[in-house]
């Protein structure tokens, strides 16, 4: 018998919530026929609205729903990451709360898995409900990560996928803070294939994603998995520096032939032009030292203020990291007894 886990990171859902359960239920009873079993690993990411207490609500009577409720907003990657370590599935599905991504296709990616592969990603075919901007930027976003990065992700593609335990557990190892989960999966190998589908517009509330985020995302992705920025940095000052040698020449030779004139805005244009380069590649290196910063500093990637369960069968594994993790915080407090 095999467990299979959803995991579900949800930051402000409350309109889907009751919608995602019943569908994902109605999916999973096939699993449960079939001999398996299956969990709901939900993660309240600081959500400022009902969402944590409807999930609450939700869980009366639904002893296979977990509810992990982290003590503020860490953002989507960091609660998928919370979500990752409390599943304790045979195979796990990471998938979004805003019902885009349809839990039908679950069925799909466990026939994949069930033939032998450890990651079934979801490859979107089409995007409804997204303005030209989104379409535009993603298709540009996916493209350009593909060339800069030192490993193969897939295109068109979010984190919505299945990967087995031993993908799981590989990805608990790394603990990056700067987190970009679908270069991380692919980082980790495996045996991976894709299934195309029809991604569906959202029908309640608004995209967790405006252009800022999905910039810091995009930089996230590319400084996670490549040098090229800091390359090109270095590959553009030697540029710049040839050229000002060159410049210097024609100007020492023009002196000589007397023919030099005085070229105050020529010279305000070349200072703001190197001024601006420099301020470029200080930039560049600035976010791999900030990246570098965070992760010295060693804090943890999430804190959690409560992990709700109900009690389960031993032989689908140990505690997990998240439920260690609390243990672990909680017997630092307690006194000793003299």
């Amino acid at each position: 018998m095999s467990l299979i886990s959803i995991v579900i990171p949800l930051y402000n859902e409350e309109g889907n919530v009751p919608e995602l359960l019943r569908r994902l239920e109605t999916v999973m009873e096939a699993v449960t026929q079939s001999g398996d079993d299956y969990e709901i690993v939900a993660v309240n990411d600081g959500s400022q609205d009902r969402t944590l207490g409807l999930l609450r609500a939700e869980r009366v009577g639904r002893p296979r729903l977990v509810i992990v409720d982290l003590s503020r907003n860490f953002g989507h990657q960091i609660a998928a990451t919370a979500g990752l370590d409390a599943a304790r599935g045979d195979a796990v599905v990471l998938m979004d709360g805003d019902l885009q991504d349809p839990p039908e296709l679950i069925e799909a990616f466990l026939a994949k898995w069930r033939e032998g592969y450890d990651v079934v990603y979801a490859t979107r075919k089409s995007r409804k409900g997204e303005s030209p901007f989104k379409l535009l930027t993603a298709r540009i976003f996916y493209r350009t990560i593909r060339r800069l990065t030192n490993v193969s992700i897939p295109v068109d593609t979010g984190d919505f996928r299945l990967m087995s335990r031993r993908v799981v557990d590989a990805l608990a190892q790394t603990r990056e803070k700067h987190r970009f989960l679908r270069g991380l999966v692919s980082w980790v190998g495996y045996n991976q294939i894709g299934i195309e589908y029809e991604r569906d517009a959202r029908t309640f509330g608004k995209t967790k994603y405006p252009f800022s985020k999905m910039l810091r995302f995009a930089i996230d992705g590319i400084t996670s998995f490549s040098e090229i920025p800091l390359r090109f940095a270095t590959y553009l000052g030697f540029m710049i520096s040839a050229f000002a040698f060159l410049y210097v020449v024609v100007i020492l030779v023009l002196k000589i032939l007397g023919l030099n004139e005085p070229g105050y805005t020529s010279m305000m244009v070349a200072i703001l032009f190197l001024g601006g380069v420099q301020l470029i590649t200080i930039g560049i290196a600035g976010e791999y030292l900030g990246r570098i910063y965070d992760q010295v500093k060693s804090r943890p990637l999430y804190l959690l203020s409560s992990v709700e369960r109900s009690a389960g069968p031993a032989e689908h594994g140990t505690l997990p990291r998240a439920e260690r993790d609390i243990e672990t915080a909680l017997a630092s407090t307690r006194r000793p007894t003299l």
